[in-house]
């Protein structure tokens, strides 16, 4: 009897030791998963520090001429192909009736209904001023005038703003002389903040139209 107490009795308490042994972690007081720095070693992923990447430019258009013609829109209008301002200007990229009736646009309200034909419209009259203004980008491009580098897609920027006429005048006064448009807005501002896209494809043409 006492032999039968006694195996119980160890049984029992080797029983016990083993369920203490075998007792789960508590994981919310271990959260491995979430440590940032473990003996030297980093864990990328995941992580209590979160990265924002509000800074950045997506997507990244670089030099290329999608950044230009998205840059210039932005610019004029915040890239909206039916704003129309207070002067009456047109459209992303703030065309003059003037202007549109140049390269073969006479419906402005067609040309407002449609971002097809106004992208085509800023591609015709970058050919035409690219043509007008042929003698000033051989001449300049590469160049520091007035303090700033001239650059082909900074005088196209600049033509577009305030014509080609205004950017001849500004290029014979070597820089010297400011002209602005009716809100404020420099020619010498263009020169700069568009300076050195491609638009090396962009063929000059006098006669540019767009094709309808």
């Amino acid at each position: 009897m006492i032999k039968k107490w006694h195996f119980y009795t160890s049984l029992t308490v080797i029983i016990v030791f083993l369920s203490y042994s075998f007792k789960p972690l508590k994981l919310e007081e271990n959260e491995w998963f979430l440590r940032g720095n473990v003996e030297g070693e980093k864990y990328q992923f995941p992580s209590l520090a979160q990265e924002v990447n509000s800074g950045l430019n997506i997507p990244f258009t670089g030099n290329l001429f999608i950044g230009f013609k998205e840059a210039i829109g932005f610019r004029e209008s915040e890239n909206k192909y039916k704003k129309v301002n207070s002067l009456g200007y047109l459209g992303k990229y703030q065309f003059g009736n003037k202007t549109l009736r140049s390269i073969g646009i006479h419906d402005t309200d067609k040309f407002l209904r449609s971002p097809k034909l106004q992208e085509k419209a800023f591609v015709a009259l970058l050919s035409k001023n690219k043509s007008i203004l042929k003698d000033i980008i051989e001449k300049y491009d590469g160049k520091v005038v007035g303090g700033i580098l001239i650059t082909e897609s900074g005088i196209l920027a600049a033509a577009h703003l305030g014509g080609t006429g205004t950017v001849k005048r500004y290029f014979r006064s070597n820089g010297k002389r400011f002209f602005r448009d009716a809100y404020g807005t420099s020619i010498r501002s263009y020169l700069k903040a568009f300076s050195g896209y491609d638009t090396s494809f962009i063929v000059p043409n006098s006669n540019a139209v767009v094709s309808l």
